[in-house]
């Protein structure tokens, strides 16, 4: 029996970098708990202090068939670089020609929304070229 996964990011700001993540993955902020009709109204009615109600955030995939994300909030900042990372896949079913110009494409708009640029990989005979980015707090992903 195959198990889901969950992918779990700490951060210093979850809510920035949950909408830095729902805009690069076409993802949504997790839907509030039944009864509810927004998280402020959720959270008030448990009594959340408005200063401690970004401890944490959650994103899902509207299709159903991604992991969900969670952002957790901690106080150590990031130190080394990642050992697991995100491929996001920007350029899926793209002609090879057309490839870095739709990767270029994206990394313009992630750029715009926090993100920076690490660097270019050209298609070579080992792979079909990629970029190396960092998402607002550092950590690295791929757009592949």
């Amino acid at each position: 029996m195959a198990l889901t996964v969950q992918i779990t990011v700490d951060a210093h700001d979850p809510a920035r970098l949950a909408e830095f993540w729902a805009l690069a993955l076409g993802y949504e902020l997790e839907a509030p708990p039944a009864g509810f009709a927004t998280w402020d109204e959720a959270l008030d009615a448990w009594g959340i202090p408005a200063d401690d109600r970004n401890r944490a955030s959650a994103l899902r995939d509207p299709n159903g068939t991604g992991p969900r994300l969670f952002f957790q909030r901690v106080p150590e900042g990031k130190t080394a670089k990642n050992r697991v990372h995100l491929d996001v896949r920007a350029a899926e079913g793209v002609a090879p020609e057309d490839r870095m110009a739709a990767l270029e494409s994206t990394a313009k708009i992630l750029v715009s929304a926090g993100a920076t640029r690490v660097e270019r990989h050209e298609p070579d005979r080992f792979g079909k070229g990629h970029l190396v980015m960092q998402d607002p707090e550092g950590n690295e992903f791929c757009l592949d």
